[in-house]
């Protein structure tokens, strides 16, 4: 199959060559007919299966009747609003939205908090036909009269889970009322939960159903392996590996915003280049860590699943589980981070004790058992206890419940 197969016109075709791509990816192939029809669509495709192009690339067709040069606010109405959870995937949305928009005389701009209100007001009063937001931010400049949402005509809700456990939902129902009831709906996620599967069916009607990959399933190119390990030697493991190893661009996951500041200070002390990546940091700040991390300045970035996503790093060779996640679900999100696009990557979990029964739940939804390697002198020491698992960071998240306590022996156990 190719793009031109797709209904896509020439202009549009013109942007995706000049992007080097000659070939839809399935999730694109079976989204862009159905969104090009006006339907209302649910799509579940892995992290870096091309979902955003699978949205942009019809939404720009479908308002290609609207195209204008004019320099009038009025002929510049939002027609396509683009919600997305973090600042990083509301950023990497709208530069694909003026990579694939760049031939067609359609307006793209992006709006998201920890940044000046006046800019984007300012932008936003200039006319845009597709914008792409956080929520929060989205209905401050509602209150100041900046963004007018009367016209939508296409809602895309991105990443529908992490909204969903970001505690979004309210914010999209205010938004929600302020367009008109007959629009088209899509809903983008790379998982799809028992609960967003309910809260589809308050937001769309009648949609198609897409499921490219295996619910849950983890990237085919990622080798993943797990390093049992005293909870207390994590930092020193992860930093014997990275240089053992001679690991470079190295994206490692926290559960929390505070360990992640901890251990790219640790590391970094220790003579191995970090920095960390989380909501307490201002927008520069995230963005000039991303580009040190990019450029190879840093060898190690350190992140909190929030923070992570939207996280455009191409070929990125090894994701770390320094904190197992708690939702066995992210633990796919997090790996995915890594074999992309047919590349090969490597998904390293370090897991202590305390971890066993997330460990468990990951292997359970992952319907298999992650290969063990060791390294001995970092073994959990069996006469220190497991403890609860805290997952609070500031942030209003609450805690989760603490795993029944287990021996070293359970954790070591999975390496037959």
């Amino acid at each position: 199959m190719t793009f031109e197969s797709l209904g896509l016109s020439a202009e549009l075709l013109r942007a995706v060559a000049d992007s080097g791509y000659t070939t839809p990816t399935p999730i694109q192939a079976q989204a862009i007919p159905i969104v090009l029809a006006g339907r209302d669509l649910m799509g579940a495709a892995q992290t870096g299966t091309g979902k955003t192009a699978a949205f942009v690339l019809p939404i720009f067709e479908r308002l290609k009747p609207y195209a204008n040069t004019s320099f009038s606010p009025a002929r510049h109405p939002v027609r396509a609003l683009v919600l997305a959870p973090t600042r990083e995937l509301a950023i990497q949305v709208n530069e694909m939205a003026e990579a694939y928009g760049r031939h067609v005389p359609l307006r793209s701009t992006v709006v998201y908090g920890g940044v000046p209100l006046d800019p984007q007001i300012k932008e936003l009063r200039s006319g845009v036909e597709l914008l792409v937001a956080t929520p929060g931010r989205l209905l401050d400049l509602v209150g100041q009269r900046a963004a007018n949402l009367g016209q939508v005509e296409i809602l895309v809700l991105d990443e529908g889970d992490r909204m969903l456990d970001m505690g979004f939902i309210p914010d999209i129902r205010r938004i929600l009322a302020l367009m008109p009831n007959r629009k088209q709906t899509l809903l983008f996620s790379a998982t799809f939960s028992d609960e967003i599967r309910r809260l589809a069916k308050e937001f769309l009607t009648d949609p198609a159903t897409l499921e490219v990959a295996r619910r849950y399933a983890p990237p085919e190119m990622v080798r993943q392996v797990l390093y049992p390990v005293d909870r207390e030697r994590k930092t020193d493991l992860l930093e014997h590996l990275v240089r053992s190893h001679d690991l470079r661009q190295v994206l490692v996951f926290t559960r929390t915003k505070v360990a992640a500041r901890r251990l790219a200070s640790d590391l970094d002390r220790h003579g191995v280049a970090a920095t960390a990546i989380h909501s307490d940091r201002t927008q520069g700040e995230r963005l000039r860590a991303l580009q040190d991390f990019k450029a190879g300045a840093v060898r190690v970035l350190v992140a909190t699943d929030v923070a992570s996503r939207g996280l455009d790093i191409e070929e990125l060779p090894v994701v770390v589980n320094y904190e197992l996640p708690v939702k066995a679900e992210d633990y796919v999100h997090r790996i995915g981070r890594t074999g992309r696009a047919g590349a090969s990557g490597i998904a390293i979990s370090l897991a202590c004790p305390d971890e066993v029964d997330l460990l468990r739940a990951i292997q359970r939804l992952l319907k298999r058992a992650i290969p063990v390697e060791v390294e001995e002198r970092f073994l959990p020491d069996p006469e220190t206890p497991p403890r609860p698992i805290h997952t609070f960071s500031g942030g209003g998240r609450g805690e989760a419940r603490p795993p029944e306590h287990r021996h070293k022996a359970d954790l070591v156990r999975h390496r037959s």
